[in-house]
């Protein structure tokens, strides 16, 4: 009985080629305008052990043409073509396919340009001629798995580079708590949302000025990124800075629109905060609301969602919106929960409902009683387990648990 190729029990050199590559055969294109040098790479190319899928052409615009619409694994080059010499044909291939593998062909009295082809980016040199088919499929090997050495070590080290821009961003964002005394007890997590390479705008921050008020913040720049990032980390700073220099209020909020204008990298980016202030003793707390959503307001009769009249979103109205000062009575041994909206705009299950407001406020109901970390962490571990099946909160998710006393 005669065995087809690529049967049981027999081995086809196509299936043999793929298992020394440890996948699928690598495309080559050639440039090379010499007939008889081509020939003798495709004869070579025939007998290595190493399949390749071959593709020739005979100029540098031709190259450049293939390499507009296609992405081979290696380029081997010529470097005496009629339209680029030497090292300029290295240039060209690069400047069009940076991250693709390239292999120069040189002539027996030219190992120095072979040597210099490869100091400016190539990864291998071959001189024609003086190559086995077995060397110069390992040759192209090596070629393309140095080439993703060198992409995975970009890559590693831009990563390296964004962890580091992170861990600042999130010293501006995230800040310590400025407490002159042991009147409030402060809880506060950030999580970053899935897929996001830098930290949002969220921010928050809690101040307590010489005469013991306490003085707290949270908002939400619109977007993701550096420059989102860069501007929560201004106004932040501003906030803080105003707040021991006792401007407070509506003049307050004046003060960081001004700031978002001056500092916003594009017309259309805005922000939303809350903040407020309870003074030494005081069992009222005065809050200012700009385009933000309401806050929890956990007492001894359960949890509450308030939400104080407000004016917009700082930079929605530059220099005409107005933003009053409320004020909201505090029960004993209260707590307020302040939070950006990632934690309620996640899909819940498969579809396009969201958690939503109501949703958080019945999560929270079901947490009360808890200690303030255990409660902030089941908030936000609740909401991400909700939106598990689309992959988690897309969101940047900032908290800021406030607790003034014991709670009886």
């Amino acid at each position: 009985m005669t065995s087809q190729p690529g049967a049981a029990g027999v081995a086809s050199p196509e299936l043999d080629r793929a298992a020394a590559w440890g996948t699928e055969e690598p495309s080559v294109l050639l440039v090379e305008d010499d007939p008889g040098d081509a020939l003798l790479v495709e004869e070579m190319v025939a007998d290595s052990a190493l399949g390749m899928r071959l593709r020739w052409v005979r100029s540098m615009a031709e190259a450049c043409d293939v390499l507009a619409s296609e992405v081979p694994d290696c380029v081997l080059l010529d470097l005496h073509l009629p339209d680029a010499q030497g090292l300029e044909a290295v240039s060209r291939v690069r400047e069009r396919a940076e991250h693709v593998a390239v292999v120069v062909l040189t002539g027996l009295a030219e190992e120095g340009t072979g040597l210099a082809a490869v100091a400016a980016g190539a990864q291998d040199y071959l001189v024609k001629g003086r190559v086995e088919p077995e060397l110069f499929g390992r040759a192209v090997r090596y070629a393309i798995q140095r080439k993703q050495a060198e992409r995975d070590a970009v890559a590693l080290q831009a990563s390296q580079m964004q962890a580091r821009e992170n861990a600042r961003l999130e010293r501006g964002l995230l800040p310590r708590p400025l407490l002159r005394g042991d009147g409030v007890e402060v809880v506060t997590r950030y999580r970053p949302g899935r897929a996001h390479a830098l930290l949002g705008g969220d921010f928050y921050d809690i101040v307590q000025s010489a005469d013991g008020t306490v003085h707290a913040l949270i908002g939400d720049v619109s977007g993701h990124g550096p420059d989102e990032a860069a501007l929560g980390v201004a106004l932040r700073i501003a906030w803080r800075t105003l707040v021991l220099s006792g401007v407070t209020g509506a003049d307050q909020v004046g003060r960081l629109e001004e700031i978002l204008m001056a500092e916003r990298a594009r017309n259309g980016v805005f922000a939303t905060l809350v903040v407020l202030s309870v003074g030494p003793g005081r069992r009222r707390v005065r809050m200012v609301r700009a385009g933000h959503h309401g806050v929890l307001l956990c007492g001894t009769g359960g949890v509450e969602w308030v939400e104080v009249p407000g004016g917009p979103a700082l930079g929605i109205i530059p220099g005409g919106a107005r933003w009053p000062v409320e004020e909201l009575e505090l029960p004993e041994g209260a707590a307020m929960v302040l939070f950006t909206d990632g934690l309620f705009e996640g899909r819940v299950g498969r579809g396009t409902e969201r958690l939503g407001e109501e949703g958080l406020l019945a999560m929270a109901r079901e947490l009360d009683g808890l200690p303030p970390d255990a409660f902030v962490d089941g908030l936000i571990d609740g909401a991400e387990a909700l939106a598990e099946t689309q992959g988690g909160l897309a969101d940047d998710v900032a908290v800021l648990h406030l607790r003034w006393g014991r709670r009886v």
